[in-house]
This record gives C-alpha cells, structure tokens and sequence, in this order.
C-alpha cells in the first residue's frame, strides 16, 4: 500500500538532551535513583520533548466510541444503547474522564466512530461515523478493509489535531459495549496466549458468564485460524471502530512528536497493535495504570510497560491515564525544579 501512512518513521528520541537529563538528575539534592520511575519518566519526557526540562501542560484526551456485533452473543450484561447513552454523559460533564478532563484542564473530544444509537442530536459529539457498529466477528470480519482503514484515519486526524493545538501529552479512551471481547480476541489473536489468561469480566460478568466469554472467544478465533500474521488484517478482523483509531492516534501521535499516555486493557492491546504495525512507536508510549481486568497484565509484559499507577481500575475511558497526568506532572516539576547539589550549596555524595 503505496498510502500506508502508519508505516512512516515515527520522530527519533533526542538522545543528547536524554543524556543531558540523566546526568541532570544525577545532580539533583537526593540520593540517586530515589524517586524511582519519577525520574525515569522525566528523563524520558525530556528525551522525547527535545527539552531538557519537559512538561506536560497541555494534554488532549480523544474517546473514541463504537458498538460491537460480537454483544450478539451474550458476552455482555449491558445492552449496546448504553454506548450512545454514555456519550451523551461525557459531553454533558457527568463521566469520570469529563470531570478528570476539567480537574487537568485538558481538551476532551469525543468521536462517534459507530454506535448501533444515532447520536446526531448531541451536541459536542463529533460524528465520523464508519458503520452502526462492527458485524459478529464469531462469523465474519468485525469490518471491511475500507472500513479499518477509515477508522485508522479518525484517530490519526484526533492526534493531528491535538499536535496542532500544541499539546504536549495525548491520552486515547473508549466506549464501546463488548470491547473487552474484542481487546481480548485481539490480544489473543497477536500473543497466541490461552484465552482465558486474556479474557475477564469487563463490565461485570460474573463467572460463568466470563466462561461463555471465553467460549465465545476460542470460537471465533477457530473461524480465523487462516487468518495471515499481518497485524493489520487481524486489526481489522477482531477489533472494534475505537479500537482501531486508538491504534491510528498512537502512531500518528508518535509521527508527529507527541508522547502518548496510554489507558487500560482496551488501550493497551492498541498499543500492542501500534507497536507490532510500527515498532519505531513504542518510545513514544508511557503507560498509566494496570488495571484490574486480568488480560492487562500479560498485554503490559509483552510490550515490556511499567505502568505508574496499579489501583485496581476497570472503567476504561481513558480515566487511569488521566489519573495518572498529576504524576508526570509532578515528576516534571521534581525534575526542572529541584536544587542541584551545587546551587543548594549541599555535600554530594564522595566520587
């Protein structure tokens, strides 16, 4: 594909100013190494920023949104409405990720990429709408080849907007009932791990109906057994609409020079995908939060991810991310703003 936009180099890492803050660090009034992944992420940050004291002042978080065919097989308690419904409650500043956006002072768009509820009545919604949701991947393909690549380019044009409006982080988030069927067959599909090591309850299924999940999963994966090893193909053969844009945000986010803060288990295995379609993206990845749906874990461990926070979430939306902006923004500010041994006039340790 003479037009596969997600294959071009993502921007290098600074190298030099990545030394420069290392040694920096090594400088600073406390014993060294003793704010741990504190002063990793600085270092990091500083690496990506070409800056030696990195921020992260302007964050722009973009939920994506889509319903899932794959619900036709019971593998959620919730009915498909809730995902329109839920988009109504972002808009409108009732949802986690709408009352973190305002206590971080980030843009919140919200992308109607497909659900199986019209939204065209929500003001505040943006409406790129690829299908009324993806087909049964259990039967068929969750989408056309036309259709993933539409979705990729939703996400690319959320994180070319948020490089336009010069933002210096961007959180992908989701909405979609039965998308952690989907995370999980995806997951599944590229790791060629047991399934249930991927599969959990996602909104609350109680055991047995996380075995009929399960069950559901193994199934279709044995509908595509003959499916190539392309990345892309097996995107688009068990992913949903927003799983497919955040895949397309992170490595145009990545190309433009953005770092990405990725979410939970949903987000995860799109970082996943981005990583195994364009290796060259991963050093624009930081990860937020483990979360408690027992799939993140092994998907975290493939991608070699230390996330910054474990405090046991499952909402999805893009809420552990931004729970975890106030870290990265104090490990920025520890980092710029500390005394070095020389300019606080302290004793540093003997060479």
């Amino acid at each position: 594909m003479s037009n596969a936009w997600w294959l071009q180099p993502c921007q290098p890492v600074d190298e030099s100013v990545h030394e420069q803050a290392l040694e920096r660090q090594r400088q600073l009034t406390k014993p060294a190494g003793s704010l741990g992944q504190l002063e990793d992420v600085a270092v990091k940050l500083a690496g990506l920023q070409k800056q030696l004291k990195p921020c992260v002042d302007n964050v722009w978080i973009g939920i994506f949104a889509g319903d899932h065919g794959i619900v036709a097989e019971g593998v959620s308690p919730f009915p498909q409405e809730v995902t329109a419904q839920m988009l109504l409650n972002f808009v409108n500043g009732g949802a986690a990720i709408s009352v973190l956006a305002r206590q971080l002072n980030a843009t919140l768009e919200v992308i109607d990429l497909g659900t199986a509820t019209l939204t065209e009545d929500m003001p505040g919604v943006r409406h790129e709408r690829v299908g009324p949701g993806t087909r049964n991947f259990a039967q068929t393909t969750a989408m056309t080849h036309e259709q993933g690549l539409q979705a990729l380019q939703a996400g690319r044009e959320s994180a070319l907007r948020a490089h336009s409006a010069g933002a210096h982080l961007y959180i992908g988030g989701e909405m979609g009932i039965g998308n952690t069927t989907s995370a999980a067959a995806l997951a599944c599909a590229l790791l060629n791990c047991p399934v249930s090591d991927l599969t959990g309850p996602g909104t609350g299924l109680n055991p047995e109906g996380v075995s009929h999940k399960v069950q559901v999963i193994e199934r279709a994966l044995a509908t595509h057994a003959q499916l190539p090893e392309d990345p892309l193909q097996r995107l688009f053969c068990f992913g949903g609409f927003e799983v497919v844009a955040l895949v397309g945000a992170y490595l145009a986010s990545a190309q433009a020079g953005v770092a990405v803060l990725v979410d939970g288990y949903i987000c995860t295995v799109a970082a996943l995908v981005a990583t195994r379609l364009n290796p060259s993206c991963r050093a624009w990845l930081l990860f937020g939060h483990r979360g408690a749906e027992p799939g993140h874990r092994h998907v975290l461990e493939a991608l070699q991810a230390l996330p910054l926070l474990d405090l046991g979430l499952r909402l999805g939306e893009g809420s552990g991310a931004a729970l975890a902006v106030p870290m990265l923004r104090l490990a920025c500010d520890l980092h710029g703003q500390m005394a070095t041994f020389a300019e606080a006039a302290v004793a540093d340790r003997a060479q």
